[in-house]
């Protein structure tokens, strides 16, 4: 059963105005409609937390984060029920992104269960060493306190409330304030039931975690600005993101602001490749550009391709396979709005031309296909602007020279691609030490789409594709960014976090 309220340390708290959901399909609801005051009531309480929730230890937060799966499956039918009324997302996929929310919060329940996380080091003292002796130096990683993370409009569950931002805060020991996104407020609620389930369960300090519902931009803005959250996780828009990521940076005492901000996500077709298997590629690239009406961050909207016979006969294959896909429900109206007017930048561009146009209006997408040559694409920087849906721009260069200078005019992006074979290995190695300093992922011969979660996976990368070059928002290694190092010198055993002692 939905309240319509927000979750503030464990009580569920009424605002004094409300907004409706505006689903795809089925019944709207009513929210709760949250302000600053809401934040500042979230994030003292997630304050007052920190201490308690990181003595825990973690076992207990392990523990806390399968039992935090478990409340989600428990409501599994009712969380895919409302999470496709709200997005329009087919039962499939919501079944899938919930089995993937609930898979991060189980890895991390895994990974802080093995040595090594927290990167113990220990500098044993060398008291007659000359000139000077060396002190006893110990180090490891503790938390940085808590969290704030703001829900992703494109992923309601596996982004969101209990997605990757709050399950690897949560598992480093920072207690957590979202922001729900006003696209899916209902998804939010049953999750944050979950988790505030789960808290209850486990009888950690009810400010672990709080959801606030709705709320104008200076709700946001109040998040990042209280002075008890320590870092802010984020996923959406590079306008937004940016926004919030210069607030960060103006407080008094600034903090950390991990934003995915998204990216094109360029494909770097090599010609023997093209030559031997162009129609097949066309057509994979044809399905992951729509895949769920092409709102993935990781949607590979560029096509880099020598032109010639072969590069028409990839256009071709393109067109055919994308003809074929019908009309997709967005995400929101916002979203569906933004989408046709990317569409138009995109036209509008200098020797844009029109390969495949379709039409659509509300909240719906249908792909559209175009091309450019190299050069009026280097001379057009709009062009190289993610349009967030299913169009994709092919770039046909005239030589190996300009498809390098591609590579060398991109900004950060999360992943690039190389579709090669066996006699496109020079190329690639040119390639290569260029998108190595442009991605966060190198992939060969595959679609970006659909990111793993994992040990080695990075979902970042240079601005503006993320705010962190450094940070991965995906994978155990997104832990380290809710910790900071701290070096204990000559501290007496009594004094040493546990994990130190006796190391």
């Amino acid at each position: 059963m939905l309240t319509g309220k927000h979750l503030i340390a464990g009580q569920w708290v009424e605002g004094e105005s409300r907004f409706a959901s505006t689903p795809a399909h089925g019944p709207s609801h009513d929210f709760a409609v949250g302000t600053p005051a809401h934040v500042a009531q979230a994030c003292a309480a997630a304050e007052a937390a920190a201490l308690d929730f990181d003595a825990a230890g973690p076992e207990a937060r392990a523990r806390f984060l399968e039992t935090i799966a478990a409340e989600i499956d428990a409501r599994a039918d009712a969380i895919t029920e409302i999470g496709s009324q709200e997005t329009g997302l087919p039962e499939a996929r919501l079944v899938g992104e919930r089995g993937r929310t609930t898979g991060q919060l189980k890895l991390f329940a895994n990974h802080i269960r093995k040595p090594g996380w927290q990167d113990l080091r220990h500098d044993p003292a060398l008291p007659d060493r000359q000139p000077l002796p060396r002190p006893d130096l110990r180090m490891m990683q503790r938390p940085v306190g808590p969290v704030a993370v703001f829900g992703a409009s494109n992923f309601p569950l596996a982004f969101s409330v209990a997605g990757g931002d709050t399950a690897s805060a949560l598992a480093a020991g920072c207690p957590v304030v979202v922001k729900g996104h006003s696209a899916h407020p209902g998804t939010g609620e049953l999750v944050a039931q979950a988790i505030d389930a789960a808290i209850r369960a486990c009888g950690l300090p009810p400010g672990t975690f709080s959801l606030v519902q709705g709320g104008s931009r200076d709700v946001g803005e109040a998040l990042v600005r209280d002075p008890h959250i320590r870092a802010v996780g984020f996923t959406g828009s590079l306008f937004g993101g940016r926004a919030l990521y210069d607030l960060c940076a103006a407080r008094p005492e600034p903090i950390p602001f991990f934003g995915e901000l998204g990216s094109v996500n360029p494909m770097f077709l090599l010609p023997a490749a093209v030559a031997a298997r162009g129609a097949e590629i066309a057509k994979g690239w044809a399905g992951s550009l729509t895949l769920g009406a092409g709102q993935f961050c990781t949607n590979p909207g560029i096509a880099v391709l020598i032109d010639g016979p072969e590069a028409d006969a990839f256009v071709a294959a393109a067109r055919a396979a994308l003809a074929g896909s019908g009309a997709q429900t967005m995400l929101t109206d916002g979203i569906a709005a933004a989408y046709r007017q990317g569409r138009d930048r995109i036209a509008a561009g200098k020797g844009v031309r029109e390969v495949l146009t379709t039409v659509c209006d509300r909240r719906e997408a249908t792909p559209y296909l175009f091309e450019v040559s190299g050069a009026d694409w280097l001379a057009d920087h709009a062009l190289a602007e993610e349009v967030f849906g299913p169009l994709g721009v092919i770039v046909r260069v005239r030589h190996a020279a300009e498809m390098l200078a591609i590579a060398q005019s991109l900004a950060g992006q999360l992943t690039c691609t190389l579709h090669l074979d066996a006699g496109d290995t020079d190329l690639a190695q040119s390639l290569m030490p260029v998108l190595e300093r442009k991605a966060g992922r190198i992939l060969a011969n595959g679609f970006p789409t659909g990111v793993e979660v994992a040990d080695a996976m990075v979902h970042g990368g240079p601005y503006p594709a993320s705010t962190n070059f450094g940070a991965t928002s995906v994978g155990t290694l997104s832990i380290r960014r809710w910790l900071r190092p701290v070096c204990y010198q000559n501290l007496p055993e009594a004094l040493l976090p546990q994990a130190l002692r006796g190391l």
